[in-house]
């Protein structure tokens, strides 16, 4: 059996090579020749732990980077599925071309598995009609599956192997077929429905955790207002057994938590209200922390901008992965009111991204008097005695000096 990954990114890369590294036939595509360049070079295109061991396993078995897709069995689609900011409906586009082309090489009878996250119908609306277009009949020249992704960077390859799976199908055996490939490597149950239950299922699961962390952020808000301290606040509210609050943050980011509950609220406007909302307040969490940032900065009687460092850039610790990054939405935000000057380092990002970005904790700690750590990375943690003399402000409280922070 040979297999076609569309779409070696975040999510597709991991899942070929893991693919790969059971011994399965594996050919892993992407539009990007830099990147294909690189991987056959043997260099990964993200950071990842245990993942370049996994790709050296990989292309011991074989596995082969291209940009050209292949006649295969079964095909993997695992391309970006952003949202329009206009209408918060799903962009389909990247998807529907990797159908197209797909179609345009592809034997009767072949697999198409999207793993891309799509918002509920997404299949049914945009990839059936296609499937037509080409002169096929679904469920018979090509079958369809949908089975969405539940990992995270910084954790893909233990999630990869043993987080439980949802395949949507149109017939049981298909899903019994595509269950066979997963079960390759994932421990986790695989549990096989229809294709709109699975599409809905993964949206779920992202919006559930969004609307929890906004309230974490909501009552952060509020305990700032109130002149209380929220991460006591919640401490004691958790010892209830039936509470458990999240703690609260600069925002949300990755193309995970802050994009799919875009889909429902795009697809059942005034019904998702809850879900808009919760949307709304992780949305404002940036310019809450900059609204914070001019307070300690009146409070300090500092008024140059330039003695502010912001630490981080990546939307979690320890990875290098900058999607929907609240540090960047912040940054937008500052030059909307023309505060530009601040610098910025974050440990993780080895090329520039943004202005006056620093490539060394010293250097970057030397020109600030204001440090604002938008992100819990080990290495500012395990550097805490450098913070002593700055002033910090904790926008994760992940440090343990008490004494330095606000």
């Amino acid at each position: 059996m040979k297999i076609n990954i569309i779409g070696l990114g975040y999510i597709g890369l991991p899942t070929a090579l893991m693919l790969a590294s059971k011994g399965l036939d594996i050919v892993g595509t992407d539009i990007d020749n830099a990147k294909i360049d690189a991987l056959n070079n043997r260099q990964i295109t993200f950071e990842e732990k245990s993942l370049y061991d996994l790709f050296q396993n990989a292309v011991d078995n074989g596995i082969i980077f291209s940009t050209e897709k292949i006649s295969a069995d079964i095909y993997i689609i695992s391309v970006p599925t952003p949202y329009m900011k206009e209408t918060k409906k799903i962009d389909a586009g990247y998807v529907v071309t990797a159908v197209e082309q797909v179609l345009d090489i592809c034997e009767r009878g072949s697999i198409i598995v999207i793993e891309s996250t799509v918002s509920p119908g997404t299949v049914d609306q945009f990839v059936r009609p296609i499937v037509k277009e080409k002169g096929f009949t679904t469920g018979q020249d090509i079958h369809i599956a949908h089975a969405p992704e539940r990992i995270i960077p910084g954790n893909m390859i233990y999630e990869l192997e043993n987080n439980a799976r949802t395949i949507g199908v149109d017939d049981i055996n298909i899903g019994e077929k595509v269950k066979s490939v997963y079960k390759s490597f994932c421990k986790g149950e695989i549990t096989i429905t229809n294709i709109k239950t699975a599409e809905m299922t993964k949206v779920v699961e992202n919006t559930y955790r969004d609307i929890n962390i906004a309230f974490a952020n909501e009552l952060a808000k509020i305990c700032h207002q109130a002149d209380l301290n929220v991460h006591e606040i919640i401490k004691i509210a958790n010892m209830h057994p039936r509470v458990n609050i999240l703690s609260p943050g600069p925002g949300v980011g990755g193309h995970c938590i802050s994009v799919d509950p875009w889909f429902l609220v795009g697809d059942y406007p005034g019904l998702a209200n809850i879900i808009l909302a919760a949307r709304k307040i992780n949305d404002s969490m940036p310019e809450f922390v900059l609204e914070r940032i001019v307070d300690i900065m009146e409070w300090h009687d500092i008024t140059d901008i330039s003695k502010v460092g912001i630490y981080g850039l990546t939307y979690k610790e320890d990875i290098d992965d900058i999607r929907e990054s609240p540090t960047l939405q912040m940054l937008e935000s500052m030059k909307k009111h023309l505060a530009n000057g601040v610098k910025v380092y974050d440990p993780h990002i080895k090329y520039d991204v943004v202005p006056n970005q620093y490539h060394s904790l010293e250097r970057f700690l030397q020109d600030i008097e204001i440090v604002v750590v938008m992100v819990g990375h080990k290495e500012i943690v395990q550097n805490q005695e450098k913070l002593i003399g700055k002033i910090v402000f904790d926008t994760k409280n992940i440090l343990d000096i008490n004494k330095y922070l606000l």
